[in-house]
């Protein structure tokens, strides 16, 4: 499930925290990255679990509207399509996810007014529309709809970035990635195929030999961040003329210790493709200026650590 790119992140936050707070241990850090790395999945069984109570939501007020005093005749015959729509079904019968699911003790129960804007606003959408007037009924077509509600009603909703936050700060920034991961699922059902928990690691997910583990990687580089970051950082601060350390934005110094101790570690990641990622991560954390001082800085004392022989790579063209 994890790519390189989010193990980056996770571990760049990991070391920055530990650098604010200045006195925490390796193995508290090892710790808090494992959590974090598996609140990833934890979000994404949560938010795969919203698909039922929104059912249930539109369930109640077809009900609702049946039991008015004088209902008209559309709600005295319903569209129930898409309360009826076998997606839920699915996986309300689903006993490896509805296992997970409870195990987590994970429940919508409790966020019925968001559940039920979002349901509001679903029913409002052309996108909804065409689905209900659609006589077609099948498990791919009610997959495809809950795709487009993953994308259009989730991504970027700040009620529903509020509600998860205060249920994990480990679930910050994580809500586009997972729901990614929620949208290949419903392709994958929509095919027939059986819901199985997702291994934590892409590269739990790769068959054939030569497959560098994922995990290994992530806590190699954390612990690698950690044991050489006063000697980075020192680098930073000598290398940037008129700066002291103390004003230099503190994230764009732990993104450039993490390149630095990455690009000094693993013999077979190509230093470009080490520049690159944390110069894209730069873009999310740190200042408008963060890009190009991040690619500058970490460029030249790439070089720096080249030079005096403390970079080597396995293969041509890596360095």
């Amino acid at each position: 499930m994890l790519n390189r790119r989010i193990l980056r992140i996770k571990a760049f936050k990991v070391l920055y925290s530990g650098v604010l707070a200045g006195n925490m241990s390796i193995s508290q850090a090892e710790s808090q990255l494992e959590m974090s790395c598996e609140a990833t999945r934890d979000l994404y069984i949560y938010m795969l679990g919203i698909v039922s109570p929104l059912t249930k939501i539109a369930r109640d007020r077809i009900e609702a509207a049946k039991a008015k005093f004088n209902p008209t005749e559309e709600e005295k015959n319903p569209n129930m399509k898409f309360a009826e729509n076998a997606l839920a079904a699915l996986l309300d019968a689903d006993q490896d996810f509805q296992k997970v699911f409870k195990k987590k003790k994970f429940d919508w129960s409790q966020y019925d007014l968001l559940l039920k804007k979002v349901m509001t606003s679903v029913a409002s959408k052309d996108y909804y529309a065409e689905y209900m007037a659609s006589e077609q009924r099948s498990l791919a077509e009610d997959c495809k709809l809950f795709t487009r509600i993953y994308e259009e009603e989730f991504v970027d909703c700040e009620e529903l970035e509020k509600l998860l936050e205060d249920k994990s700060l480990y679930w910050n920034d994580d809500l586009a990635y997972s729901l990614t991961w929620c949208c290949k699922t419903l392709k994958n059902l929509a095919k027939g195929e059986n819901w199985s928990l997702i291994p934590l690691y892409q590269s739990e997910m790769l068959k054939g030999d030569g497959v560098e583990s994922d995990k290994f990687f992530v806590r190699k580089l954390l612990q690698a961040s950690f044991a050489g970051y006063e000697k980075y950082s020192a680098m930073v601060a000598e290398a940037v003329t008129g700066w002291e350390k103390e004003r230099l934005f503190s994230t764009d110094v732990v993104l450039i210790a993490m390149g630095l101790a990455e690009a000094v570690t693993f013999p077979t990641i190509p230093v470009k493709v080490t520049m690159n990622e944390y110069v894209e991560i730069s873009k999310f954390y740190g200042t408008p200026k963060s890009r190009s001082f991040v690619n500058g800085l970490l460029d030249k004392l790439v070089q720096q650590l080249a030079n005096e022989g403390q970079i080597s790579k396995e293969g041509k063209g890596l360095l």
